[in-house]
């Protein structure tokens, strides 16, 4: 810090420290504050004098830390992390430059709540920035996934009603084990009770959560992400295997999580999993693969690219 910050300003920067660095010793805070060790050991008094809980633990383990629940004052951003903040948002999100939309308001918030010099930046990039829309929309409820993150955290058994992208609809009580995030996608990764085997929902397809009075155990050693990965595009009633000839590198970023696994095959790779609607498979995913493949099966999926070559053959006569 400058040899002349005010004594507010290292404060603040005190409880910036501690925040990011969960156990940072007298001489780590003093050299971030720019003094003495007896004046870090002072602005923790200060800062607990003002109702800042900070917890501190002896030890060669020990340092000072932040109490659980603790209310901080508004945090103090620097113009590239609030430009960085609203590109981010931005990004994950096209929709948050409206103020109307869920995450845009509260963002709106955050750019109000930011110093002037700062905020004019940030809400400047925010009116005219423009964000592509996501031509695969699939953005949870918070309250559901709020509900479904509550009951993994209680080991809670919950109902869920579910609508499948063919449209069926069905209820599950299942023992939700994880929520798992992966490439903008919200999974619920679970034991249904209905099929008695794991299953991998999409967030954003659950309709509702109702939990139970009956709790349950995850695996032991459960890897959360890894399962996700081996139980997407698995346990549907029709099955399916794409050799494609291309590497797996290359074809790998066409390719929906639902799809199925991908897997090194001589110079190329295929893809094995299984489907509900072998239609919707066809035209939608395979179609979109700029690649040459071939599809050796299911007999359902064969049969719904076929209806789709057909159709487009069609379009080409004269």
């Amino acid at each position: 810090m400058p040899t002349d910050a005010s004594p507010t300003a290292r404060a603040l920067r005190a409880i910036e420290i501690l925040r990011n660095r969960p156990g940072v010793t007298a001489g780590e805070l003093a050299a971030g504050l720019g003094v003495t060790e007896r004046a870090a050991r002072r602005y923790v008094g200060i800062l607990r004098e003002a109702g800042i809980p900070v917890e501190s633990a002896r030890g060669p383990h020990g340092g000072y830390r932040l109490g659980r629940r603790t209310r901080l004052p508004p945090i103090v951003f620097t113009e590239p992390e609030a430009l960085g903040l609203v590109m981010a948002v931005l990004d994950g999100r096209p929709a948050a430059t409206d103020v109307h939309d869920l995450v845009g308001a509260a963002l709106g918030k955050v750019i109000g709540a930011l110093p002037e010099n700062v905020g004019r930046q940030a809400a400047v990039l925010r009116e005219h920035a423009s964000a592509v829309p996501d031509r695969h929309p699939a953005r949870p409820d918070p309250a559901t996934t709020g509900a479904l993150v509550a009951a993994v955290a209680a080991r809670r058994r919950v109902l869920v009603a579910y609508r499948a992208e063919s449209g069926d609809e069905w209820e599950a009580e299942v023992d939700p084990w994880a929520v798992v995030v992966r490439h903008g996608r919200w999974y619920l990764l679970c034991h249904s009770h209905r099929s008695d085997a794991v299953r991998t929902y999409r967030v954003d397809r659950v309709r509702d959560v109702r939990q139970t009075v009956h709790g349950f155990e995850p695996p032991a050693g459960l890897d959360p992400v890894a399962a996700v990965e081996e139980n997407l595009g698995t346990g549907w009633e029709f099955p399916t295997r794409v050799v494609f000839h291309a590497p797996p590198a290359e074809v790998a970023p066409w390719v929906r999580p639902p799809m199925g696994r991908l897997a090194p095959l001589g110079e190329g790779c295929v893809l094995v999993g299984s489907t509900s609607n072998p239609a919707m498979y066809a035209q939608e995913w395979l179609a979109a693969v700029p690649f040459a493949f071939r599809v050796e099966g299911g007999p359902e999926l064969r049969a719904a690219v076929a209806g789709v070559a057909s159709r487009f053959a069609a379009a080409l006569r004269p």
